[in-house]
């Protein structure tokens, strides 16, 4: 059987089983979300064992600190993706909602209601938390998954499918709404993205370089989740006790995602005497540093190099990082303009005006005020696992939860009215 073949009878299998999705009741699709949750906590050592073998083929790889850190799974981890389907299954029903509804003069009745998408492939790399996080919101939603993770990733991803379609056995949903898709060959992925009218919607998660070959090759629509070059831009008008813990924490906390910040702002007025602590801090916490000239002018003892063009656009995660000097919020924003990737930007100020103003000039998925980037974040928002961060302008934008993955239908209803 061709990739082509194999991921069209995926897609096959998974839309008639959605249709147990599509007539489930929330109180149902609930408790599927419950018993996989429960199901991943009873074989968390199971779910670690296989990751380990994942874990020891990345290091004789020699894949970077950042891959290994996504890749791994431990009791802590694992017990937050159980955690996280608990979330989503607590969640409001996001199905059936009216978004509009009106009555025509001849008496007709509309709604405009929501629904799922249908089938849903997913394209990750080596994050195995996607695998629980997608399949339990796409479910909640009423969609169909397709997930075709990396191959580093093949063991932790084949167990947690397993052990989430063998929890929905003992539930009213097929388990056939969970597909994995090979990942041991990369002509599935090109499959998957060219299966346009059987997968009604592709989300790649992951580096820029896979969300790019993902919206460029795909047939089938794609939501753009973000590569994140995030700003921190620490105004001459910051409390400088909340700005150093602000920057320290969007660097340091887990510099792998894509809400870590890349790059520090300091307006000039307060930069001879702020930035010498915040380079210190970040030296210490192990943060490789590149800055401008006026940055490395101020840099002292701490090691710095003249940051470049790639430097500004770059998406480490890891602990590297950028540091300019700017005259003004405008300047922070013009740079964030040149630079910054619409994703997540973060201004430290205590003047309210000026943090309008840096609001009104960030075009970009989410604004944080007086805080740290990595708020950016469904789960931090209250909206349980996510499906990734969307920092494109269509369908969806930012943190992509339930109502996210779905789409809507037109329900009329007359009583016999024709149209002359």
């Amino acid at each position: 059987m061709s990739s082509q073949e194999l991921v069209g009878h995926l897609a096959d299998t998974a839309r008639r089983a959605a249709r147990t999705l599509t007539i489930a009741s929330a109180a149902q699709r609930r408790a599927a979300l419950l018993a996989i949750a429960d199901a991943i906590d009873a074989r968390s050592a199971e779910i670690i064992a296989a990751n380990e073998k994942d874990m020891a083929r990345g290091r004789i790889a020699e894949l970077n600190s950042s891959l290994l850190d996504r890749l791994l799974l431990n009791t802590e981890r694992v017990a937050g993706i159980a955690n996280g389907a608990r979330q989503v299954a607590d969640l409001a029903d996001p199905l059936g909602k009216i978004l509009r509804e009106s009555v025509l003069p001849n008496g007709i009745e509309l709604k405009q209601v929501s629904v799922p998408f249908g089938v849903i492939g997913m394209v990750y790399e080596a994050r195995p938390n996607v695998t629980v996080d997608a399949a339990v919101i796409l479910l909640m939603s009423g969609n169909a998954a397709l997930l075709r993770g990396s191959s580093s990733a093949a063991d932790s991803n084949q167990i947690l499918v397993s052990v989430m379609r063998d929890a929905l056995v003992k539930t009213v949903i097929s388990p056939d709404v969970i597909q994995l898709v090979p990942s041991d060959d990369r002509e599935t992925v090109k499959a998957l993205l060219h299966a346009r009218g059987k997968v009604d919607l592709v989300i790649p998660r992951g580096s820029a370089s896979l969300i790019r070959m993902v919206v460029d090759e795909s047939t089938v629509p794609t939501i753009e989740t973000g590569a994140g070059v995030c700003h921190v831009y620490v105004d001459e008008f910051a409390d400088l006790s909340k700005a150093l813990p602000i920057v320290i924490n969007s660097k340091v906390q887990r510099p792998s995602v894509c809400n870590a910040a890349e790059t520090l702002l300091v307006h000039k007025n307060i930069a001879q005497g702020f930035l010498p602590i915040a380079l210190k801090a970040l030296h210490d916490a192990g943060v490789v540093l590149h800055g401008d000239l006026r940055a490395l002018e101020l840099a002292g003892a701490i090691p710095m190099s003249a940051a470049t063009e790639e430097n500004w656009c770059t998406e480490y995660g890891d602990l590297e990082m950028n540091v300019a000097i700017v005259d003004s919020v405008d300047g922070a924003s013009e740079h964030i303009a040149t630079y910054g990737t619409q994703h997540t930007e973060a201004i430290v100020t205590e003047n309210k005006e000026i943090a309008a103003r840096f609001i009104a000039l960030s075009d970009c998925a989410a604004v944080m005020v007086n805080t740290s980037t990595r708020f950016t974040d469904g789960e931090q928002m209250g909206f349980g696992a996510e499906i990734g961060i969307s920092n494109q302008k269509l369908h969806a934008r930012g943190p992509m939860g339930l109502e996210a993955m779905t789409t809507t239908t037109w329900i009329v209803t007359g009583n016999g009215q024709i149209r002359s």
